[in-house]
């Protein structure tokens, strides 16, 4: 799916780890922790706009997923339907475009549907871009932006010396959107689990010691806080060394 150019703001992209620690740690089931996490992702969407945040890309569900217990799986497939279906009506009033990346065509026929609707239903939300990858991971996305171009080169549609970088990016899923900023993997874990490998590869990383369930609104707002922290500091730097005019 190809998505307009917005204005660019922030690009934040957050790796929800954590679910199953909090809930163990707490006694509960796993899909516990993530209907906790789900409630997480209401507040820090809300934060986003006063931050200056105009993308931000969650990280709901990859690839190697479908490895856990066929249990977790159902019970996520669940939550996601009811978080679309109670969530879509607030955020359109609230000028969130909501858009889904990843491999939708093996998701259950009625989850697709509800996908396709809430992003026809928020299509002209402009206040925040809201991406969720479902069924989605890096190098399966690489790997099918690769197959299509050459798939374009065996029609004659494509001449082999017109790709490059621009040209595989144009064939992602993300095509249209920005690069993150910021990738932020709540629980401390300090692995980018195959989320947005190529988009990803100029961003800044965190890894807050905290669950995604636990890292509330306050905590959102201080790892971007300290992001442009850095930046500035770069800016600086690169301005004393002359690097920029």
């Amino acid at each position: 799916m190809d998505f307009e150019r917005p204005e660019r703001g922030l690009h934040v992209g957050i790796i929800m780890d954590g679910n199953g620690r909090w809930a163990r740690e707490r006694g509960l089931l796993r899909t516990a922790g993530h209907a906790e996490g789900a409630v997480r992702v209401s507040g820090i969407v809300r934060a986003c706009p006063g931050l200056g945040v105009t993308h931000l890309t969650l990280y709901a569900f990859s690839t190697e997923n479908w490895h856990r217990p066929l249990a977790e799986v159902t019970g996520l497939m669940r939550l996601f339907r009811q978080q679309i279906e109670s969530k879509t009506e607030g955020l359109r009033r609230n000028g969130v475009r909501v858009r889904f990346i990843g491999m939708r065509h093996r998701l259950p026929g009625a989850l697709r549907a509800m996908m396709q609707a809430m992003e026809e239903r928020t299509s002209a939300g402009e206040r925040l871009h809201l991406t969720v990858a479902i069924d989605y991971g890096g190098r399966n996305e690489i790997m099918r932006a690769a197959s299509t171009l050459a798939r374009e080169v065996a029609r004659g549609t494509l001449h082999p010396e017109a790709i490059d970088e621009d040209a595989l990016a144009a064939r992602l899923d993300t095509n249209g959107l920005p690069d993150p900023d910021l990738v932020i993997r709540t629980s401390g874990e300090r692995r980018v689990s195959n989320f947005l490998l190529w988009q990803a590869a100029e961003a800044d990383f965190a890894f807050p010691d905290v669950p995604w369930p636990a890292f509330d609104e306050a905590a959102f707002v201080a790892v971007v806080a300290a992001f442009r922290a850095r930046q500035e500091r770069d800016e600086r730097v690169a301005l004393q060394a002359g690097f920029v005019s």
